[in-house]
C-alpha cells in the first residue's frame, strides 16, 4: 500500500482520490444549499448578499486549500490555474443550473441589483489579477503588493453592495416570471435555531474544504505521474472539482426555488477564487504568484473575464427564453468553456 503522505501516488490512487474528493464536495454542497437558503432568511441578509459572502467563503474553501497546497509546494502555476480555471468552470455552472429551471431563463427570474454589482466586482478583481502579471515584479516580505489591493477592493466592493441593497437606486422590472427574494417559511430547516443552522453550515463547509485538500494532493500527483501540463490539470481538472460546490449548490438552489441564491453562489465563489490568489501568493515564498502565470493561466484568466461579462449581459437583457431552453448567455458560456478546455488540452 503506498504511503499516503509521499507524492507522487500511483496513477490509480491519484484518480481514485480525485474522484472520492469530488464526491465529498458534491454531497456537502447539496446540504449547503438548504442550510444557506434558511440562513439567508433568518439573518435578513437576503439570498444575493448571503450567497456572495458566506457561500463564497464556504464553497471557496476547497479551492483555497487547493491553491495553498499547490503554491506552498512550489507549484505556483498549478495553484494559479486552479483559481482562474475554477472561475471559468463555475460561471459555466449558471448554464447548467439554467437547464434545471424549466419555466423561464434563469437570469430572467433571478435579476437583482446585488448580483449585478457582484459581477462588476468580479470583473474588477480579475482585471487587477491580470494587471499584476504585467507590471514589474515587486514583493514585500515575499508578498506582491497587488494582493493587498485585491483584498481592499473586495472589502470596499462588499460595502458598496450592501449599501446599494439597503437603498437601491436601480431596480429590475418585475414580470410574471420574476422570482423575488422572499423568505421560504415552509422550509423544515426554518424550524431550527440559528445556532443549529450555523453549526451545521460550518461543519459541512469544513468537509468540503477537506475534499479540496485531497484534490490538490491528487492533482499534483497526476502532474508528476502523467506529465500533463499544469495549465490543463489546474485550469480544467482541478477547476472542475473546484467548481463542483458552486455547481451543485446552484442546481439545488434552483430546485428549491431560490434562484437569486443560485446566481449569487456562483458569483460569490468566483470572487473568493480571485482572492484565492492572495492566499497562494502568501504560501508561495519564491516570489509573486502573479508572475508565475504562463500563457495557459493568462488564457484562463481572460476567458473568465469574458464569461463574467457575458453573464452580466444576460442578467441585464433578461431574455425570457432562448436556444435549447438556454438564453444566449448560456450558449456562449458553454461554448467559451469548451473552447478554453480544448486549447488547454492541445
Amino acid at each position: 500500500m503506498p504511503d499516503p503522505t509521499s507524492l507522487p501516488w500511483p496513477l490509480p490512487w491519484s484518480i481514485g482520490v480525485f474522484a472520492l474528493a469530488g464526491a465529498i464536495t458534491v454531497a456537502g454542497s447539496i446540504r449547503l444549499a438548504g442550510l444557506g437558503d434558511a440562513l439567508a432568511d433568518r439573518t435578513g441578509w437576503g439570498e444575493a448578499l448571503f450567497g456572495v459572502v458566506f457561500f463564497g467563503v464556504v464553497t471557496g474553501l476547497s479551492g483555497i486549500i487547493m491553491t495553498i497546497v499547490a503554491a506552498g509546494s512550489g507549484e505556483a502555476s498549478l495553484g494559479y490555474s486552479n483559481a482562474v480555471g475554477g472561475i471559468a468552470a463555475q460561471t459555466t455552472a449558471v448554464a447548467v443550473a439554467d437547464a434545471f429551471h424549466r419555466r423561464v431563463n434563469l437570469e430572467h427570474a433571478a435579476a437583482s441589483l446585488s448580483n449585478l454589482l457582484s459581477g462588476c466586482l468580479l470583473i474588477a478583481l480579475l482585471a487587477l489579477a491580470l494587471l499584476a502579471s504585467y507590471i514589474p515584479e515587486t514583493t514585500i516580505a515575499g508578498v506582491d503588493p497587488m494582493s493587498a489591493v485585491l483584498v481592499g477592493t473586495y472589502v470596499g466592493g462588499l460595502v458598496l453592495i450592501r449599501r446599494a441593497g439597503a437603498q437601491p437606486m436601480w431596480q429590475a422590472i418585475a414580470t410574471a416570471e420574476t422570482q423575488p427574494d422572499v423568505p421560504h417559511n415552509e422550509s423544515p430547516l426554518n424550524r431550527h435555531s440559528p445556532w443549529w443552522l450555523w453549526s451545521r453550515f460550518a461543519v459541512v463547509g469544513l468537509l468540503v474544504a477537506a475534499g479540496g485538500w485531497l484534490v490538490a494532493l491528487a492533482a499534483k500527483s497526476l502532474v508528476d505521474v502523467t506529465g500533463l501540463s499544469t495549465g490543463f490539470v489546474g485550469g480544467v481538472l482541478m477547476g472542475i472539482v473546484n467548481a463542483l460546490p458552486e455547481t451543485v449548490t446552484a442546481i439545488a438552489a434552483v430546485r428549491r426555488g431560490a434562484v437569486t441564491l443560485a446566481i449569487a453562489a456562483v458569483l460569490g465563489g468566483n470572487i473568493l477564487d480571485v482572492l484565492t490568489l492572495v492566499a497562494g501568493d502568501l504560501a508561495y515564498r519564491q516570489g509573486s504568484i502573479y508572475h508565475t502565470a504562463g500563457d495557459d493561466e493568462l488564457l484562463a484568466t481572460t476567458t473568465s473575464l469574458f464569461m463574467t461579462a457575458v453573464l452580466l449581459g444576460g442578467l441585464l437583457i433578461r431574455q425570457t427564453c432562448g436556444w435549447g431552453r438556454l438564453g444566449f448567455e448560456g450558449v456562449l458560456l458553454l461554448a467559451s468553456y469548451a473552447a478554453m478546455t480544448a486549447i488547454l488540452a492541445f
